[in-house]
């Protein structure tokens, strides 16, 4: 407490210092924001601009992700077929299984399946038995793991590298059309891909002698990513390993010291490579148990896939030109894209124009230039480009495990193109404290990340509007015709108006309206749905009630389709579903050859999920248009989708308000029908006959 005497004799005021417990003179040394690779050579003494805290950013990024878990449309089909479907089994003893699954292939893992089987059961057990809270428990899931392995990403950024280059990359990760898909897929390259960020966290430390953490724990990450999930992914390490062994970084190095050096190095990173390798123990452990077998599924992936005979081999499921991932980077990644990929030409010219930008020479002598060091870090998206572009078969998935260093490289170029214009600017002025005092930079680096953010955002929409009619139009059996059947028979009572059009569609936005429905009162009518040549956007069993069958009707498509796994009890645990997991499924086969008894007549159907095109309609003998034999088909439900064969590039790649933009794209629609004399066969053979 202290006093302060005024002017005034009469007047005394008293002032409360608050209390401290820290012994005198032991005051904390604030972190010093410019000891990262890239330098600020303007405004060093101002303020910093906002950077969220790692628990603050986490929060933010969750929201997000949380939104993309419960709005996010399936893109892949291997992604229900490889994972959901198998986790769908283990959680209910039934569904689809694919050559890639069966014992006589294994070139999936089902260690990585089962690390999503926590979600299932804490849905399970806390929500009840419907599926579809599962699966989105499972989504939400990953979008947490996806959340902390960006954000530990996010403050290395800004820790290790600069501040300002952390920040452009926190918001382009947070509003990315490509990390909004690739943070909740539940797809081994996604898993790469947290593992690689969590990685690269640790790799961004400059490498020295001293530092054992960084490299055990990004070799552990990396590690994880190939094992668990997808082998290939280890490529993103090969600059990371190449530092490890041969740089310096912060290490004063002399000529004769330098065997010893390198023998220290190496032995460090045998050993942690070494470590690493002890997660083959529970993933092989688990795969042979699943399997029946021993199995190393990381070596069957890799067997497979490089060295194929001439009847195998990736390319039997399509080839792509090269430049088809460029074209899927700027569609997920638009402005950013030339930014990443001139990442390495912007570092050579900041050599040349900016050279202080970073760090001044002297203080890196008999140590690794901070050039060096910046181009290890920006060559992994590089290596990973180069080496999936040599491939023929090519899947917008490949390149999920670098979503986040495409940010990184981009943000680093943002920020080096800054630094030209301020040196551009003080060249042309002559004058530092004019540069200083500038707008244009902030100006230059916010439209650049703006204009990315928005159209991200418009591409995110525009998914939403455009595909995601097979997850809405799916469940709505579920969600309005079970109901319906089940309150035609006699079974359940639902007011009125929930027999209509309106009110099925009312249901749809507000179903905590009506008391949950048992939908396991129609597991013994024996329905069955159908789908035809949109075998490929199916969602999954996990967004089918339990009771109902799916089967594939003939199509156009000639190749292999998935079978069914061997069935188990519904309330059995993972040692039932291992006697599933083992079973040899004699209808499955390597060569992508089709398999006609995996498919039922059209009119052993009770529903069907169907694609049509009415304004281009292109029937066949395999492929009618269903939806226009109304005397065999009632529509349940249909929702628009693109016609983007016959929509321009612009208005089907991106969304805008307003019907100018809207009128240019052409749209059929995806719908779950209804064959009437079966469903109608079956409801009068269910019928609760009341006395």
């Amino acid at each position: 407490m202290s006093t302060g005497v005024q002017p005034n004799a009469n007047i005394q005021t008293i002032s409360f210092r608050r209390p401290t417990n820290k012994p005198a003179g032991s005051t904390t040394k604030p972190k010093n924001r410019h000891g990262g690779l890239l330098q600020d050579q303007l405004r060093r003494a101002q303020r910093a601009p906002w950077c969220p805290s790692w628990s603050a950013a986490l929060r933010i990024l969750l929201l997000i992700r949380v939104a993309g878990a419960m709005y996010t449309g399936i893109q892949d089909c291997d992604e229900v077929f490889n994972f959901w479907e198998p986790l769908h089994y283990l959680f209910k003893g039934y569904g689809f299984q694919t050559w890639e699954t069966s014992p006589e292939y294994s070139i999936r893992s089902w260690a990585y399946i089962l690390l999503h089987y926590l979600p299932v059961q804490i849905s399970d057990t806390f929500i009840g038995p419907e599926k579809r809270p599962a699966f989105f428990a499972v989504r939400i899931f990953l979008g947490l793991i996806s959340s902390v392995c960006e954000v530990t990403f996010y403050r290395a950024v800004v820790e290790r590298i600069n501040y300002r280059v952390g920040r452009y990359v926190f918001f382009l990760l947070l509003f990315n059309a490509g990390m909004w898909t690739a943070s909740t897929a539940f797809l081994s390259s996604s898993f790469a891909m947290y593992a690689n960020t969590l990685a690269f966290a640790y790799a961004l430390e400059p490498p020295s002698s001293g530092n054992t953490r960084r490299t055990l724990f990004a070799t552990l990450a990396f590690a994880a990513g190939a094992i668990v999930g997808w082998p290939f992914a280890l490529a993103v390490a090969i600059p990371f390993v190449f530092e490890e062994l041969f740089v310096r970084g912060t290490d004063k190095v002399t000529p004769e010291a330098r065997t010893s050096w390198l023998m220290g190095r190496w032995k460090r990173m045998v050993t942690s490579a070494s470590v690493a390798a002890l997660l083959f123990v529970p993933v092989v452990a688990l795969d042979t148990l699943f399997y029946g077998k021993l199995t190393v599924v990381p070596w069957n992936i890799i067997k497979y896939n490089v060295f194929p005979d001439s009847q195998r081999g990736p390319e039997l499921y399509g080839t792509e030109p090269a430049l088809f991932y460029l074209a899927n980077l700027l569609l997920n990644f638009n402005v950013l894209v030339p930014f990443a990929l001139f990442a390495f030409p912007a570092l050579a010219i900041t050599y040349r124009v900016d050279n202080k930008r970073l760090g001044e020479r002297y203080q890196y002598a008999e140590r690794s230039s901070p050039y060096t060091l910046l181009a290890i870090r920006l060559a992994p998206a590089y290596v990973w480009l180069a080496i999936m572009t040599l491939q023929k078969h090519k899947e917008e998935r490949f390149l999920y495990p670098i979503y986040p260093l495409i940010c990184f490289n981009a943000a680093v170029t943002i920020y080096l193109a800054r630094g030209w214009l301020e040196t551009a600017f003080i060249a042309v002025t002559n004058s530092p404290y004019k540069a200083s005092r500038s707008t244009l930079f902030s100006q230059f680096t916010l439209s650049v990340v703006a204009a990315s953010c928005l159209l991200s955002v418009s591409r995110i929409i525009a998914h939403w509007q455009y595909y995601h009619a097979p997850m809405s139009v799916t469940h709505a059996l579920e969600a309005a015709e079970v109901p319906r059947l089940l309150n035609a028979t006699g079974h359940i009572v639902l007011p009125a108006h929930y027999s209509t059009q309106a009110g099925r569609a009312k249901r749809h936005a507000d179903e905590d309206e009506l008391p949950r429905i048992d939908l396991s009162l129609i597991e013994d009518w024996g329905l069955r749905l159908c789908v035809g040549k949109e075998w490929h956007r199916f969602p999954g069993h996990f967004l089918v009630p339990d009771g109902v069958r799916v089967d594939w009707v003939k199509s156009a498509f000639d190749g292999m389709l998935p079978g069914h796994f061997a069935e188990t009890p519904r309330r059995g645990g993972l040692l039932d579903r291992v006697k599933g997991t083992r079973a040899v499924n004699e209808d499955l086969n390597d060569l992508n050859r089709e398999a006609p008894q995996l498919y039922v007549d059209v009119s052993q159907c009770d529903y069907l999920l169907d694609l049509d095109m009415p304004l281009h309609p292109s029937p066949s003998a395999d492929e009618p248009r269903y939806v226009a034999d109304e005397e065999t088909w009632e529509r349940v439900t249909c929702r628009p989708f693109l016609d983007a064969a016959h929509s321009p590039l612009l208005t089907r790649t991106l969304w805008m308000p307003g019907t100018v933009w809207q009128r240019r794209n052409e749209f059929g629609e995806f719908c779950l029908l209804k064959h009437r004399a079966n469903v109608s066969r079956k409801e009068k053979a269910h019928a609760v006959r009341r006395h």
